[in-house]
C-alpha cells in the first residue's frame, strides 16, 4: 500500500523563501481566477517548514525532467541551516524570492493561510506572479522514483558506507544505521534505505 500514493501525478519544485529552499512535490491549485490560490504542503523536519511560517511570501520553480541532478541534490539532500543553497547554483529574484534558472518557469506568492496536517504543514499562497521560460516536459514524482539513482548519482569509495532512501533519495552515512532512525525528508523508517558501498554501488 505504502506506493499507491505514486498514482497521484505530482510535479517536482523547489520551494523558496527567505532563508530557506527545498524540493516539493505536493503542490496543487485549490481556487480558481487570475490569481488562484496554490497549496504546498512542507515536512515539520524541513527547516523550511520554519521559515515558511516565520515569512509572508515564497517560490516556486518548477523544474524540467532533464534538469541538472546537482540543483536534485543541493535542494533536496541538504539543510539550509548548514549551507546556502544558491550559492553554486544560477538564480534570479522576482518579488524578492529567489528562483532557479534551470527550470520551465517559476511561481511567486503571498502566503495567505497555513493548516496543521498530522507530519506536514500545509502552506496556501495567493498566486502573484509567474512565467513560463520553455515548452520543456515536466519532472513528475513517479518518473523522479523511477530514476532517481540516474538524478542523484551515488558514488562510493572503499572507505565509505552510505544509506539511501529508497522513497526520497536522502543519503545517510554511517557503517550502521539506527533501527529506530526516521528519514528527516520523508519520514521513512529504517527498512526503506538501501546500504551503499563499494561492493553493492
Amino acid at each position: 500500500m505504502k506506493k499507491i500514493n505514486y498514482s497521484i501525478i505530482a510535479g517536482v519544485y523547489v520551494l523558496s523563501t527567505d532563508g530557506s529552499a527545498c524540493i516539493v512535490d505536493a503542490v496543487s491549485q485549490v481556487s480558481a481566477g487570475d490569481n488562484p490560490l496554490i497549496a504546498v504542503s512542507v515536512n515539520k523536519s524541513n527547516y523550511t517548514n520554519e521559515m515558511m511560517r516565520k515569512n509572508n511570501k515564497f517560490s516556486l520553480s518548477i523544474l524540467p525532467k532533464d534538469v541538472d541532478g546537482n540543483i536534485i541534490k543541493t535542494f533536496g539532500f541538504s539543510s539550509s541551516r548548514d549551507i546556502n543553497k544558491f550559492e553554486n547554483i544560477e538564480f534570479k529574484e522576482i518579488d524578492e524570492l529567489k528562483v532557479v534558472n534551470d527550470s520551465i518557469g517559476y511561481m511567486t506568492f503571498e502566503k495567505v493561510n497555513e493548516l496543521d496536517c498530522d507530519t506536514h504543514t500545509l502552506f496556501i499562497g495567493r498566486l502573484v506572479s509567474g512565467e513560463r521560460y520553455n515548452d520543456k516536459e515536466e519532472l513528475v514524482y513517479q518518473y523522479y522514483q523511477s530514476h532517481k539513482d540516474e538524478y542523484i548519482k551515488v558514488k562510493v569509495n572503499d572507505e565509505k558506507t552510505v544509506w539511501v532512501c529508497s522513497l526520497c533519495g536522502y543519503i545517510y552515512e554511517g557503517e550502521t544505521i539506527d533501527d529506530d532512525y526516521i528519514c528527516p525528508l520523508c519520514g521513512a523508517t529504517k527498512d526503506l534505505f538501501i546500504k551503499k558501498d563499494n561492493k553493492n554501488n
